[in-house]
């Protein structure tokens, strides 16, 4: 059963470093899992979709509950699903400070990422919008 969570989280460190170290960790570890998804970041805020196998996201989700470069992990929206939307992407990439300020503004109060501030359904919006406008990179 394939399944799609979506969470937010704050980098306690926002070092570009840390950025690459937590893509690089994606990239090797997710596809022995059957994980794909897309990290956005900006502002210090992680907005991260992955989807797979209902019990690799679930321990997924722990490690990343424990992991010291996230603070205030959030889950914002969890449902099974009967295809991949992200499945191009062992961890595709968003910076969303290179994105138009009006794709932000189109989905929140004011033109930057704050998934605390809406719903896990308008965060897939987002996401599906990144994806449709190629404005993911890193397709690895």
């Amino acid at each position: 059963m394939l399944v799609r969570l979506i969470y937010a989280s704050r980098a306690a460190d926002t070092s570009p470093g840390t950025l690459e170290a937590i893509l690089a960790q994606s990239r090797s570890h997710n596809p022995a899992s059957g994980i794909t998804g897309i990290l956005c970041h900006g502002a210090g805020v992680f907005l991260q979709a992955i989807e797979g196998g209902r019990m690799p996201i679930s321990e997924l989700f722990g490690h990343i509950q424990k992991d010291p470069r996230h603070k205030d992990v959030v889950l914002l929206h969890y449902e099974e699903i009967s295809e991949r939307r992200f499945g191009g992407w062992t961890m595709g990439q968003v910076n969303l400070s290179k994105l138009n300020a009006s794709t932000l503004l189109k989905y929140s109060e004011r033109a930057e990422l704050d998934p605390y501030a809406v719903s896990g359904k308008v965060s897939l919006a987002l996401l599906e919008e990144l994806m449709a406008t190629a404005a993911i990179v890193g397709r690895h």
